[in-house]
């Protein structure tokens, strides 16, 4: 039986590239739902497809972001700025 890939191997790059992928995808949905106002109810399930893509997809940027480590200095206090 098939398992999913638990170990991927992707670069600092690839995850920018990911990450910026799914912020156009989310805004272009984003934008497409505003223009298109009150949705009519043969329109109302297209609508709700698209609220909850954007959902997933803010809630995964939101799982990456969490996945990231930031430097912090070990030498010295950290002064944030």
């Amino acid at each position: 039986m098939a398992r999913y890939n638990v170990d991927f191997q992707l670069s600092v790059e690839d995850m920018e590239l990911i990450e910026d992928a799914l912020r156009r995808s989310k805004s272009e949905l984003a934008s497409t739902m505003i223009e298109e106002g009150m949705p009519s109810p043969a329109e109302c399930e297209k609508s709700q497809v698209a609220d909850m893509s954007v959902r997933r997809i803010h809630d995964l940027l939101g799982r990456l972001h969490n996945q990231k480590v930031f430097y912090r200095p070990k030498n010295a206090p950290y002064v944030g700025g």
